[in-house]
This record gives C-alpha cells, structure tokens and sequence, in this order.
C-alpha cells in the first residue's frame, strides 16, 4: 500500500493513527444542533482545509467524505458554541492569508497551494496570522473527530470512517466465536444511540 505525503510530511496514516473515538463534542446532545454555525462561504473554507488534512485516495474516502465538516458545523452550533467566534476568526485568517499571498479566497487555491498554506499555519510561520498554529490544530483535532465519531453526531457519515479504519462499530454483546484474533470483526451499521 502507497502511502502518499502532503507538502507538509503528514501521511494519511498519520492522522489516522491519532484519532480518538470519544470525540468532545460527544460528551453532549447538544451536539444534534441544527446546521446553523458556518455560513455557506465558511462551510466552503473548512471543507477546502480538511480535504487538504485527510484527502480521499486509494486508501479510502477522505474528511470532506466522511461529513467532518457536516460534525464541526453541528458541535459549533451546539457544544463547542463557545468557540465559535474563534473558530470563525480563524476561518476568516485562512481566507485573509490565501488573499494576502495569492490573491484568492483558500478555496478557491490549487491543493498545493493549499498545503503551502496549511504547512505554514502548522510551522506557525504564516505571516500576518499569529494563532494560524493553534487553529491549524484545532481544525485538525475536530476533522479527526468528524471521521471517527459516532454518525449520531453528524460526521462519519454513512459509517465510512469507521469502515476506513475496520472499526466494526460499537458491540453490547459479541459471541465467542467473533473474538478470536483471526476473525476480522462484523460490521455492526448502527450508532450507539440506536440510529
């Protein structure tokens, strides 16, 4: 299996590697807010950063895909609202620096262009954007969230991250026979809250 790297020396397996399946947002129902935290031209940057963080390939479908940000949306109306206008200044930084370096809004920028950006915000060199590191990270933290979480929270939809990662899905009870190590698991298409 080819593992492709970005300008800025993350593998997809790396990401991958590093996320969580108890995301903060599941902590709370709020998180089944409705979609109303991001804007559409809001929606559009997030989209073209995270597609940049986990892009679809060979391997399997990327953030975009699997409705992260379809999550960020929904846990920014609901149990991250306190971050909003943070997270929405941040966006609003992506935007300033893609116009300021080349003259176009983020998305709008070829993906290489996109990971030079998002490699200088990761390094914390992106001129002219001095918490472009912190949001970077914050950004990646949530993406990973939306791909591995619980569909019931908006992100993995259609169970594709856990399928991505062969996470079966959560289990109550699971047979002896589907214990033993070279059983590969069944996937089990359910949410934990039953949807």
């Amino acid at each position: 299996m080819r593992e492709e790297k970005n300008s800025f020396n993350v593998t997809r397996r790396t990401v991958i590697a590093s996320a969580t399946f108890v995301p903060l947002a599941a902590l709370t129902a709020a998180a089944q807010a409705p979609l109303t935290a991001l804007s559409a031209a809001e929606l559009k940057t997030l989209e073209a950063f995270i597609d940049r963080l986990v892009p679809n390939d060979e391997n399997g479908p990327g953030a975009v895909e699997c409705g992260a940000g379809n999550y960020i949306d929904r846990a920014l109306g609901g149990a991250l609202a306190g971050e909003k206008g943070a997270f929405l200044e941040g966006l609003a930084g992506v935007d300033t620096l893609a116009r300021s370096t080349h003259n176009a809004v983020f998305a709008d920028l070829s993906p290489e262009t996109r990971d030079e950006l998002l490699a200088a915000m990761d390094s914390g060199t992106a001129a002219g954007f001095p918490n472009a590191r912190a949001f970077f990270n914050r950004v990646r933290r949530l993406t990973l969230e939306g791909m591995f979480s619980d569909p019931y929270y908006g992100g993995n939809k259609n169970f594709a991250g856990w399928d991505l990662i062969r996470y079966p899905g959560p289990r109550l009870a699971v047979a002896p026979e589907d214990q033993k190590m070279s059983t590969p698991p069944k996937p089990y298409r359910r949410s934990a809250y039953g949807r």
